[in-house]
């Protein structure tokens, strides 16, 4: 079975989604879990506790097998950055000089696809998920620029004026110290670390962040796809 993290609400409601679904995998005779959980250097995310618990709720069952892969933070997430950069050639943002290795989706449903052919092979393994080179803000504008042909700047910005804008927009109570967290943690230097095992568990190195990010500056770029 493929669990896939159940977010979008609070911490006490994605733990209980998550102990619903074991709770029924194990006494429907389900013999092996896959989770798509949270990279190892995501624990000062805010979203980290839930993923962690549940982690833990899988490796002491003893009636399940599972496979545990930590994904990294979404190349498709910071590519709001290069529509906002083409749109009005800056990008603002409170990321300071931190980077972030992020990794395209598809490549992450790819490895998802690639244990569930064979779990057996990847039980009990935890497998980082991450991209093979951290991108700031800079190198976001400059590859906004080579697929617009148009300049573009990364400023800096505080968090106080991210949560500031977030807060405007309406978003759920919630989800706002959510994102202005995720941005914090980027720009204190937790998510710049390569490597990992995506590009072993797919046979193949990772798709470029960048060429991702930069393809939301774009016309056909499509954050649904």
């Amino acid at each position: 079975m493929l669990l896939i993290s159940a977010g979008a609400a609070e911490d006490d409601v994605v733990i209980a989604r998550h102990e619903a679904a074991i709770s029924a995998a194990e006494k429907a005779g389900v013999r092996h879990v896959v989770y798509t959980s949270l990279t190892g250097a995501g624990d000062h995310l805010s979203i980290a506790l839930p993923h962690r618990w549940t982690e833990r709720r899988l490796m002491d069952s003893s009636l399940l097998d599972w496979t545990i892969l930590r994904n990294g933070l979404y190349a498709e997430l910071i590519a709001l950055g290069a529509m906002e950069a083409a749109g009005t050639g800056v990008l603002t943002a409170p990321m300071g000089a931190g980077r972030v290795a992020v990794v395209a989706r598809e490549d992450l449903a790819d490895a998802a696809a690639i244990v569930l052919a064979d779990p057996g092979a990847h039980r009990g393994r935890v497998y980082e998920l991450v991209g093979d080179r951290a991108v700031g803000g800079d190198d976001i504008v400059a590859a906004v620029a080579r697929v617009t042909g148009k300049d573009a700047a990364y400023r800096p910005s505080g968090l106080a004026e991210l949560r500031e804008v977030l807060t405007a927009m309406g978003l759920p109570a919630w989800q706002v110290p959510l994102l202005v967290n995720t941005y914090s943690v980027i720009a204190a230097g937790f998510l710049d670390g390569t490597g990992g095992d995506l590009g072993t568990l797919l046979g193949h190195a990772p798709r470029p962040a960048l060429e991702v990010i930069a393809s939301f500056a774009t016309p056909q770029g499509d954050l649904s796809s």
